[in-house]
């Protein structure tokens, strides 16, 4: 499975799933249907799939189009069913999804929106906006106890697993985390690196859970309360 990050909108990444052996390809979260079609057609392939990670505009906005392009079917959260058009198939915890040649388990994973589901592959997790490189989604539905758990389930993958978030957020992310702990060598290895590559105009993302694990202070939170205290600090921080 080859994953390609589309740059859209200002800051989003929607990712491309192109199975070699099979030709088949899917879609994460078309917030921009242009953009992902565009993205899909200038490596020869056809958008066959859509998965959706959570209901907001900057995700789904893009489905219809796609959908009318290429006869899509489109996955994602029953329980947000009701908030984005187009939903074909609802999908919950524990649920898996063929993408290609490979299975992909359903992780109910809310914080950010309260039915956020991830899609864990073998060795690749597609996260959405609940773990970013460095940090986490604000809390716009749910709570830091929720959010917590759920990053608390991201840690238990193996190392070497491959994160695939939805923003470009990691500069904004490592320089906060900077000023919470000004003696973290491993979050000053990586605020190094990542001003390396947006300096060079370079993505910063896909990372590893194991980068997260040693870097991210949202990741690391013993607790939720902490958890809690380190996102009122993020959402203020400036």
């Amino acid at each position: 499975m080859r994953a390609v990050a589309v740059p859209a909108l200002s800051d989003n990444y929607i990712w491309l799933l192109h199975d070699e052996d099979s030709g088949h390809t899917a879609v994460v979260d078309p917030g921009d249907g242009e953009a992902a079609l565009n993205g899909a057609a200038a490596r020869g392939w056809t958008i066959d799939q859509v998965l959706i990670t959570h209901w907001h505009p900057d995700h789904t906005a893009g489905i219809a189009a796609v959908v009318a392009a290429t006869g899509a079917k489109v996955w994602g959260p029953e329980a947000e069913r009701a908030k984005f058009a187009g939903l074909d198939h609802g999908l919950a915890d524990g649920d898996r999804v063929q993408v290609g040649s490979a299975e992909a388990e359903v992780w109910h994973v809310p914080g950010h929106t309260l039915g956020h589901i991830a899609y864990i592959l073998p060795g690749h997790a597609l996260v959405g906006d609940t773990l970013f490189a460095g940090g986490c989604g604000r809390l716009f539905e749910g709570t830091p106890e929720q959010m917590h758990a759920s990053l608390q389930r991201l840690r238990t993958l193996p190392d070497e697993t491959i994160v695939y978030p939805a923003h470009e957020y990691t500069l904004s992310n490592y320089r906060f985390l900077a000023a919470e702990a000004p003696g973290d060598a491993a979050v000053a290895r990586r605020l190094a690196e990542v001003a390396a590559l947006r300096e060079a105009g370079q993505p910063t993302v896909p990372t590893s859970m194991a980068e997260e694990k040693a870097s991210n202070l949202f990741l690391r939170a013993p607790d939720a309360a902490e958890f809690a205290r380190l996102r009122a600090a993020k959402d203020s921080f400036r």
